[in-house]
């Protein structure tokens, strides 16, 4: 895209059928034709995993199929209801749903964050 952007500040003028060999824009116009059909190319994978996934996929059927979500999105159900919570979460970390889902790991993952706060002020 930048190659076509460098050949209008050479002068070359758009939608012309052809060019002049003495204009010296075809290397130019070579290096973009090249770009655009790697990007082409590289398109192909990606449209490749996209049918397979919708066409051989498994659904999720968890709200949380990672497990260790950290933020509210993953607190709601899948897919989410209109209003996703009926009044307001209060949020005290940064990590709510994880702490909703794994309150038992809290205050290890705390402690071990305050171990490791002190050894970067300390060390």
């Amino acid at each position: 895209c930048l190659v076509q952007h460098c050949l209008g500040n050479m002068g070359m003028p758009r939608r012309y059928a052809d060019y002049l060999p003495t204009d010296g824009f075809q290397p130019f116009n070579v290096v973009s034709t090249a770009g655009s059909c790697i990007l082409a190319v590289s398109v192909l994978p990606f449209l490749w995993n996209v049918f397979r996934s919708w066409r051989y996929g498994e659904v999720v059927t968890v709200d949380d199929p990672w497990g260790y979500g950290n933020s509210l999105e993953w607190a709601t159900s899948c897919p989410p209801p209109r209003h996703n919570f009926t009044e307001l979460p209060r949020i005290r970390s940064e990590r709510p749903a994880f702490e909703l889902h794994y309150p038992h790991m809290v205050p290890r993952l705390r402690d071990e964050l305050h171990i490791r706060h002190r050894e970067d002020v300390t060390g």
